[in-house]
């Protein structure tokens, strides 16, 4: 627990022992007081921390955004069991050890059943507020989460947006429609091949340009393809050496990253036969690295680096670990990383992404609801125990509403978590099957 919880514990043990004190002690002393202050800190603690430690237990292996029905009947389960060890504990404590009023065979008669059992609603009372209180936080924090996943969607989007534009360069498409052009009347064979190099590769690009990650394996076979239809253009200008490690294949990097790595090297160095551009991919650690001679070109106007920084915010929407870049006199290199695993991604249509939207809220509309029935039950039944006591102890009649709302109350944790929607789905998609068969 935190510390501010403990302080309003010790707040409540000071409240409730100043009001036992004023009302249901008749002499009123030093030495009173601060039995009652014991006797209520005792109480307030016990209970208080113990369900703490157990809310807090539940949060850490089952939270309510991730395990909502296993969290629901283990929290139903857990106020009920705890709920009555700790009351127990400390009526036994109060009555048998402290005061000395009862003897452990009369703490566990029916004399002491009433006292127990309205003590038990009460310390309901209290864990079910912790429980709900700690369900609304885990609201909340999943409201901000979704807000800071929308704002990571719309970036996803715009990246990939640049993405699209950057993978069908229009330029690389003039210069490759050019060569296909002249060598249509040198050599038609090796035209052939340049055509089929060109459709494998808008074939790729087609089929990567919605995924977020493709396997190592793919990328590299992507490139050595991309390179074939570079060095039919440049021929002996342009040389690519591939030095990837077998064990990295089924690994993960953003698609189409070595393309554009690519393009940038031929685009930005100048490449001849007596000064070949040398372009090497390689693993290296846990990156994907591509490395050139540096032979800068003169450019007419500076580069946008859109490419690169397209990789760099692609990246940075699914790993914490960041593109590294390398550059001195002689050459140039990008560290692209290699991830091991797939990161969980969000990947819905605006219709699902409203549809799931419309479904958390009424799910969670649902859950509020049956919170709010189980804290009216704790809070009016031992009222009704207390009027009955008071009023008429001779005549117990608090059992009929206690079971009564107690059947409604369980049937309703019932259809929230236990049976919900789900069954009226299956039902319906069992009669549609049928219909559909007939």
């Amino acid at each position: 627990m935190k510390r501010k919880d403990l302080i309003i514990l010790l707040w409540v043990s000071l409240g409730t022992a100043m009001f036992f004190f004023l009302f249901f002690n008749a002499e009123k002393s030093i030495y009173n007081f601060l039995v009652t202050l014991l006797l209520s800190m005792m109480y307030s603690f016990v209970i208080g921390v113990g369900n703490g430690v157990i809310n807090d237990f539940l949060d850490r292996k089952f939270p309510w955004s991730e395990a909502t029905r296993t969290r629901a009947a283990l929290t139903i389960v857990s106020l009920l069991i705890s709920n009555f060890i700790l009351v127990y504990f400390c009526n036994y404590m109060n009555y048998v050890v402290i005061q000395k009023v009862a003897t452990p065979e009369e703490f566990f008669s029916k004399k002491y059943a009433v006292s127990n059992w309205f003590m038990i609603n009460i310390a309901l009372l209290i864990s079910a507020f912790l429980h709900a209180r700690g369900f609304m936080e885990e609201l909340k924090k999943t409201s901000k989460k979704e807000v800071v996943e929308q704002k990571l969607i719309a970036k996803s989007a715009n990246a990939q947006f640049e993405s699209l534009k950057n993978q069908l360069d229009p330029h690389f498409l003039f210069n490759s429609l050019n060569v296909l052009s002249s060598l249509i009347d040198e050599n038609p064979q090796q035209a052939q091949k340049f055509t089929s190099s060109m459709s494998k590769i808008y074939r790729y690009v087609l089929e990567q340009k919605d995924k977020e990650l493709v396997t190592v394996e793919d990328e590299v076979e992507f490139a050595k393809t991309y390179c074939d239809l570079l060095k039919t253009r440049f021929e002996d200008s342009v040389d690519f050496i591939f030095e990837v490690n077998k064990e990295d294949y089924r690994k993960y990097v953003v698609p189409l990253s070595l393309q554009l790595l690519l393009e940038n090297c031929i685009k930005h160095n100048f490449a001849t036969s007596s000064k070949p551009l040398i372009i090497k991919i390689f693993s290296e650690q846990d990156t994907l690295c591509i490395e050139n001679n540096l032979q800068v070109r003169e450019q007419i106007k500076e580069s946008s680096g859109i490419g690169l920084a397209n990789i760099v915010q692609r990246y940075s929407l699914l790993t914490k670990r960041n593109v590294f870049i390398e550059k001195s006199d002689d050459y140039f290199k990008v560290k692209l990383p290699v991830l091991a695993t797939k990161p969980n991604t969000i990947n819905m249509e605006p219709e699902d992404k409203d549809r799931a939207y419309e479904r958390a809220q009424k799910r969670v509309k649902e859950i509020k609801g049956f919170y709010g029935n189980l804290i009216s039950y704790c809070i009016v039944i031992p009222f009704l125990i207390l009027l009955n006591l008071l009023t008429d102890p001779k005549h117990i009649w608090f059992y009929f509403p206690m079971l009564g709302w107690g059947i409604g109350l369980a049937a309703h944790g019932a259809s929230v978590f236990a049976i919900g929607k789900n069954w009226e789905d299956r039902k319906i998609r069992e009669i549609l099957e049928k219909q559909n068969q007939q």
